[in-house]
């Protein structure tokens, strides 16, 4: 397999906001059946009915604790139960070795936790990072051995421990698989099983995108039982994740831009992920301007009540 042409943001550029059509077949909104409480410290928190929201957030030019900023009015449940920060790489370090590498805005959140993270994990929110390629021709689905894959590991597991974060989520974007090693079938489920043996109270997730969705069973390892969660990485689509392992209450089908995609179409794909009875919904590109509006609407269809900005 070569090497994506497009980047996920390409596509969702490309795609801009999906025709309703594409959604028009979901069924009215339906009383989400499951309870979606991020747990965090010792006291209770308020019980969020129905979906849970994951936010990719760019550090680059925004603030992880935009995430915190919005509760729904009745409960006072987080609206946002999964913050991701957007993105440490998987660099080439010139001799074909896979090293993390966060850049200059990553490494300030990181050094910064204590404002920039913790007030989000005390709230009960989970904090991942995020790991994207980087054009060297290394990236999660060309480990040649365990021992490489165990070796990337370590280091995924030592920021999370280090930096105390809930987690890693995988992005295969910008590998460059055609400036190194080929695609392979073991690569990625020795990484994710490296890395769960590594982190066993850790999450584990997966952006549906790239070659490591094709590569997620390799003789008795199979990475859907080995993740927490998995979510549609093309904004404003409905793709559902096919991981082998896990049920729908881990699966985010429904993606949006939260400053590029249709309400309407947003809300739609609110509607279906009720529906349809998944888990989880993922959003992108929260700013620092209120954005109740346009969430208020998701937040109805999927939780019954509407989002406020607390600013």
């Amino acid at each position: 397999m070569g090497d994506q042409k497009l980047s996920r943001r390409d596509m969702m550029r490309i795609a801009g906001s999906v025709a309703a059509g594409s959604v028009l077949g979901a069924a009215s909104i339906g009383a989400g059946s499951a309870a979606f409480a991020a747990p965090g410290g010792n006291k209770p928190r308020p019980v969020k009915q129905g979906p849970g929201m994951v936010c990719d957030v760019e550090v680059n030019n925004q603030s992880m604790l935009n995430v915190g900023r919005y509760k729904l009015a009745k409960s006072g449940a987080n609206a946002f139960d999964i913050g991701i920060v957007f993105a440490s790489n998987i660099n080439n370090d010139g001799t074909g070795r896979a090293v993390v590498h966060h850049n200059e805005n990553v490494t300030r959140v990181l050094q910064n936790v204590d404002t920039e993270i913790r007030p989000l994990q005390k709230q009960g929110i989970k904090v991942l990072l995020s790991i994207l390629g980087n054009h060297g021709g290394v990236g999660f689905a060309n480990f040649q051995t365990y021992e490489e894959a165990d070796a990337f590991a370590a280091q995924l597991a030592d920021a999370v421990y280090t930096y105390e974060l809930d987690g890693i989520d995988f992005d295969d974007e910008w590998a460059r698989y055609d400036l190194g090693h080929p695609v392979n079938a073991w690569s990625f489920p020795y990484l994710v099983k490296a890395l769960r043996t590594r982190m066993p109270d850790k999450i584990i997730s997966l952006h549906w995108y790239g070659p490591i969705t094709e590569t997620l069973e390799y003789e008795d390892i199979r990475v859907g039982e080995l993740i927490d969660y998995s979510w549609n990485a093309l904004y404003g689509t409905w793709i559902v994740p096919e991981v082998p392992g896990l049920g729908k209450d881990a699966l985010a089908p429904a993606a949006v831009n939260l400053t590029a995609t249709d309400p309407g179409t947003a809300t739609l794909l609110a509607t279906r992920t009720v529906a349809e009875e998944y888990g989880l919904y993922n959003t992108y590109n929260l700013t620092s301007a209120d954005a109740s509006a346009y969430l208020t609407p998701i937040t109805i269809a999927m939780n019954g009540e509407r989002t406020v900005y607390t600013g």
